[in-house]
């Protein structure tokens, strides 16, 4: 990716995230509230992920799973929705304004997937990780896949991941700030579809 691709690719996203965030923060406060009294928790996850270069950084999500009586963690029935539709993914638009992530790029993984890549696919390495990307549109219900595997975590490792180090190396050397406008839109709508079809199943 050019330099130039990623000076207007972090205006873009700062520009934006900042609008958004001045739109919806009151939304995404609200949704925080709710994953609070959801999960009796802090309505905010944070977990560690690798970002560009391998430096680790912690992500933002809704909190969705709760800590049952035997100690198991569970996803609630709202988690579910919020996985169902991305929501939970929207207080990452905060790393994105600090600059850890961009709206558009490869997920951020945890340690032990992107970080022990080697060859021509450390090039992932080498943008910010995203809010949504090309992958996360190809698997938009990987957690479905995963539940209907005997060994999720294989086939986890053997066929979903080097499918995304795939698509997420094509993005990079294919980069376009068209396509990222696309995949912006792309996400809105499977999103909105989601989230009305989630909404009509509990009516």
């Amino acid at each position: 990716m050019k330099r130039k691709d990623l000076i207007i690719k972090r205006i873009f996203d700062l520009s934006l995230s900042i609008v958004l965030l001045l739109l919806f923060g009151w939304l995404i406060l609200i949704f925080v509230f709710m994953a609070w009294l959801d999960t009796k928790q802090l309505g905010i996850f944070k977990q560690q992920r690798v970002g560009k270069n391998g430096r680790l950084f912690e992500i933002y999500k809704l909190r969705s799973m709760k800590m049952m009586p035997d100690n198991r963690l569970n996803v609630t029935r709202l988690g579910h929705f919020w996985r169902r539709t991305k929501l939970d993914e929207l207080p990452q638009l905060l790393n994105v304004l600090l600059g850890d992530m961009s709206l558009v790029g490869p997920r951020p993984d945890i340690a032990g997937f992107v970080d022990m890549l080697e060859g021509d696919d450390r090039i992932i390495l080498s943008v910010k990780p995203g809010i949504t990307g090309p992958a996360s549109l190809y698997f938009k219900n990987e957690e479905h896949l995963l539940a209907q595997q005997t060994d999720p975590e294989f086939y986890n490792r053997t066929v979903i991941w080097p499918k995304k180090v795939e698509l997420n190396k094509t993005y990079i050397a294919e980069y376009s700030f068209y396509k990222d406008i696309i995949i912006i839109l792309k996400t809105i709508c499977t999103s909105f579809g989601t989230s009305l079809r989630a909404w009509r199943s509990n009516l």
